[in-house]
């Protein structure tokens, strides 16, 4: 279910005081990478992820992480990423309607 711009503006917000739980290196989206990525989505439902690489690279890993994790992408600012995925059973982030 795609987000609507007043929960991605929350989400904006609440994701503000967060740290990179991840990051993407010169080694690019290993499966480690992927699984740590599912693992804190898991955790947290809202992380951050820092990639370090060219634009274009940024953008195809992107494209990567939210066709694999099925997460929604919240934002991006140059190398950081913000993730955002519901947990199916106890959710912990209470979206706006």
């Amino acid at each position: 279910m795609p987000l609507k711009n007043n929960q991605k503006k929350h989400l904006r917000g609440l994701s503000h005081d967060l740290h990179p739980v991840v990051m993407v290196a010169d080694k690019g989206l290993s499966e480690n990478v992927l699984a740590e990525v599912e693992q804190a989505l898991e955790h947290h439902e809202l992380i951050k992820v820092k990639l370090r690489g060219e634009r274009e690279t940024r953008n195809a890993w992107i494209d990567q992480l939210v066709s694999s994790t099925g997460a929604e992408l919240v934002h991006r600012i140059g190398q950081v990423v913000c993730l955002y995925r519901r947990h199916p059973e106890k959710p912990v982030i209470q979206l706006p309607k």
